[in-house]
């Protein structure tokens, strides 16, 4: 199964992406304002000293005259430390200047600067070119300046503000992750309250969730309040039906027996007599496997709602061996009960029905005039309750393998039983955080199984 991506790793995800993205578009667009504030800066000090350098320009004695103003240059030196080449042609004379500096594409429009990228001397150079009419006598002469200057410390300036402008995009990006993990934790707090207020739940508290939630979350409530409802109606149809069940069976098993048993008294011939024995066996196996289904069952259901009623274990085992002392006296079997006071926390019934189980096992596999012990004890942290018989033991196999839904023993040949015994009171002991122990007599033939309990 491919492990799935919790949701807040994927919002936190999404986030981050949106993050990134504007972290991307923010750099890019700084860079490129940074780009053209650089550029623009640059033509605008062009302008400015080409327009300086028109100014000057005179006419004296029907001739132009120029003087080089020294602040045209100081302005372009002000921004950086780029080459800077001019050019002043009148009436296209070259006056002073570089005669190679490339020219205007387009003759400018008197009083009008035109910019524009060259190639000048192995490098990339912006020019600003301006063109003035100047009188010379009668004559008017167009006086053309063009001032150059290389791209080294524009292409610097804007480089140091991208790399400004992505130092700021990263931490921009990093902040944004932060945020968005906690934006994250903090849009599924109400989940997680959520899923906590179900969990806290018993398994048999199936009422219907009254918590307030988002918007959101209110579909899952109210599908997880159809869905418990259902299972409430699913659980009680279950437990109707074992219970009735369970009645139906023995009733009409009990009828049977009784008449094979008059049947038997009556009976023609040792055969007949054999057959009516065989179905009064098979009838008692079917009700005991019926009555301990039902107990089985009924571990099932009550072990996920589990009381913790206060009771002293040496009462519960008095009042148990009372119940089954009929029994025990058909085979002429003595209980022997030696208890001390010892509490426990738990469920009353579980504890009957799982002590029931073993006592009848203890007296249906003793032979007749023989004694089941029962002790009751108390130590510091456990109480324990020891049943030991006479029997045949527990057979070859491990012992804890008995513990098995329908598992028996290799030595329970001829003996009725269904296997659930054993099963029942170490489920029992499970849901109470107790175990079963399994073993020998110490004290000679049989079987010794050992209740062990946490003390109240």
């Amino acid at each position: 199964m491919i492990p799935q991506i919790s949701i807040g790793r994927r919002l936190t995800a999404l986030l981050a992406g949106v993050a990134a993205v504007l972290s991307l578009l923010s750099w890019s667009m700084v860079s490129g304002l940074a780009r053209q504030a650089a550029a623009q800066s640059q033509d605008n000090v062009l302008a400015a000293s080409a327009t300086t350098i028109a100014e000057t320009v005179r006419s004296e004695q029907g001739e132009v005259r120029l003087e080089l103003p020294y602040s045209a240059f100081s302005m372009l030196g002000a921004i950086s430390e780029d080459r800077v080449f001019y050019k002043v042609t009148a009436g296209g004379t070259l006056l002073t200047g570089y005669a190679d500096l490339p020219a205007p594409r387009a003759d400018p429009a008197s009083g009008r600067i035109t910019f524009q990228t060259e190639d000048y001397l192995g490098e990339a150079v912006r020019t600003a070119s301006v063109r003035r009419n100047v009188l010379a006598g009668t004559r008017a002469v167009p006086v053309d300046v063009t001032v150059a200057q290389t791209l080294g410390g524009v292409r610097a300036i804007s480089g140091q503000l991208s790399r400004t402008a992505a130092g700021l995009s990263i931490a921009f990006f990093i902040v944004a992750v932060g945020l968005s993990a906690l934006a994250a934790r903090t849009s599924l707090r109400p989940l997680n309250s959520f899923a906590q207020a179900v969990s806290r739940r018993g398994p048999s508290d199936l009422r219907p969730l009254r918590r307030d939630t988002p918007s959101e979350l209110a579909p899952l409530r109210s599908a997880l309040n159809r869905l418990m409802d259902r299972l409430g109606q699913s659980i009680r149809r279950s437990e109707d039906f074992i219970a009735e069940a369970a009645h139906r069976v023995r009733t009409p098993l009990a009828t049977v027996r009784t008449q094979a048993e008059i049947a038997l008294r009556s009976a023609p011939d040792a055969d007949a007599r054999q057959r009516l024995r065989q179905i009064i066996r098979a009838v008692d196996e079917s009700s005991r496997s019926a009555g301990q289904l039902l107990d089985h069952a009924t571990v099932a259901f009550r072990a996920e709602d589990l009381a913790q009623d206060r009771m002293d274990l040496g009462v519960l085992v008095t009042q148990t061996a009372a119940a089954l002392e009929p029994t025990a006296t058909m085979k002429d079997i003595r209980l022997e009960l030696d208890t001390a006071p010892a509490h426990v926390n738990g469920d009353a019934v579980l504890l009957d029905s799982a002590l029931r189980n073993i006592l009848d096992n203890a007296i249906k596999y003793s032979p007749e005039e023989t004694t089941v012990r029962i002790k009751v004890r108390a130590a510091e942290k456990t109480a324990r309750i020891t049943v030991s018989d006479d029997g045949p033991g527990l057979g070859d196999g491990p012992a804890r393998a008995l513990t098995g839904r329908f598992c028996r023993g290799s030595n329970t040949e001829g003996i009725i039983g269904s296997g659930l015994g054993l099963t029942i009171a170490a489920e029992v002991l499970e849901a109470h955080g107790g175990q079963l122990d399994l073993g020998p007599n110490p004290e000679g033939n049989g079987t010794c199984v050992t209740f062990v309990l946490p003390s109240a």
